[in-house]
């Protein structure tokens, strides 16, 4: 028969087991929840968007080089800006002129980021 101390030290351990359960259930249940989060189409959006920027702002970044790379560039604060002008541009029919002109802006940028100090 088993002592009263060993009872006790069983009892113990049954607890300890139940309230490891029951924070592996809560655990279970709680990422449960974030995938379902994760899963919604606002939340998906979301890193996409994420996503395309962080690719967008590296390859520019890359492209324009050591010293004048986007780096200070945020684009999650331009896109609200860019966005309805985007909008604008597509009622207005006026695709053709704002490509030459953001070639052009592209161009002059490239030239001065490139051209060498008088000094």
């Amino acid at each position: 028969m088993a002592s009263k101390q060993e009872l006790q030290d069983l009892a113990v351990a049954k607890e300890r087991l139940l309230r490891e359960g029951e924070l592996y259930r809560l655990s279970t249940l709680r990422s449960k929840h974030e995938v379902m989060h994760a899963m919604q189409p606002q939340a998906l959006l979301h890193s996409a968007v994420d996503q395309a920027i962080g690719t967008l702002q590296s390859r520019l970044g890359n492209l324009i080089g050591e010293g004048g790379g986007l780096s200070g560039l945020n684009f999650k604060s331009v896109l609200p800006y860019v966005l309805p002008l985007a909008s604008w541009i597509a009622r207005k029919r006026l695709w053709k002129p704002a490509a030459a002109a953001g070639v052009l802006a592209a161009l002059a940028a490239f030239w001065l980021v490139r051209r060498k100090p008088d000094a």
